[in-house]
């Protein structure tokens, strides 16, 4: 009985696991495409006072890849992504996804 209950309640996490469909894949992979082509960051500064006195305050954030750093292609990044994601190829190539500003 504890092990149903088990198997019931993990059921949909391993249905999570399966495949989806291809304009989905192609819709969360283009983020993998475009930190494939370029990194992302940002840069906060500020200042800030209060009892102790006015203060000066900053953060950088930077998002590199794996596969920026080796170099890849974004449509090679884009197209095997959507096939592990979905198990097919995409019905759409990168440059003619919507969203995309690639500049390669």
């Amino acid at each position: 009985m504890i092990a149903r209950a088990i198997f019931v309640g993990l059921l949909p996490v391993v249905a999570a696991c399966g495949p989806v469909p291809v304009d989905q894949a192609e819709r969360s992979c283009l983020r993998d495409a475009e930190m494939a082509e370029r990194p992302r960051g940002s840069i906060a500064m500020g200042v800030g006072s209060g009892s102790g006195g006015t203060r000066g305050f900053g953060s950088v954030e930077l998002e590199i890849s794996s596969d920026y750093i080796r170099g890849r292609d974004p449509s090679d990044v884009f197209n095997r992504c959507v096939q592990r994601r979905s198990g097919q190829m995409p019905e759409r190539a990168l440059a003619d996804q919507p969203g995309w500003r690639g500049t390669r």
